[in-house]
């Protein structure tokens, strides 16, 4: 990724305006052992205690890289049960990044959200529609098909 991505436009800006980089090798101990780093590249996303909600492993291009640290972001929010943080990366990602790998999750983890902020079964089923629809090979998709039974 030194190479492709860090040296990309896009991705130095996001990165100066969403994260706190940390660049470690896969053997600097103690910090690669502490976050179970075995390869290289691994992403973390860390909340600002240092505990860890997001992770991917091996190489992202430019146009993978910014969603799937977006989506990363969104899922912390969500851990910390700031919906409305997590829905507006959620939607960035599917608005700005449809395409993306970390698309079919961000419709699947937005489902989620809504379902968790307002109780709404709906949504999650509304969350397995657009998979179905939009990303019918995704993993995500196949993780939300309980909520096609949801009346």
């Amino acid at each position: 990724m030194d190479a492709v991505t860090y040296p990309n436009a896009a991705v130095i800006e996001y990165i100066e305006q969403n994260h706190v980089p940390l660049k470690v090798p896969h053997d600097q101990q103690p910090l690669a052992g502490d976050f179970n780093v075995k390869w290289t590249p691994t992403l973390v996303v860390l909340d600002q205690e240092g505990k860890e909600h997001h992770r991917t492993v091996g190489f992202l291009s430019p146009e993978e890289f910014i969603p799937s640290l977006l989506l990363g972001i969104g899922i912390t929010h969500f851990d910390h049960d700031t919906f409305d943080k997590a829905l507006a990366c959620f939607d960035r990602v599917l608005s700005e990044y449809a395409t993306s790998d970390a698309a079919p999750e961000a419709v699947y983890q937005r489902g989620v959200t809504l379902y968790k902020s307002s109780g709404s079964s709906q949504a999650l089923k509304g969350a397995y529609e657009r998979l179905a629809a939009q990303y019918p090979a995704s993993e995500w998709t196949k993780k939300a098909y309980p909520y096609r039974l949801i009346s």
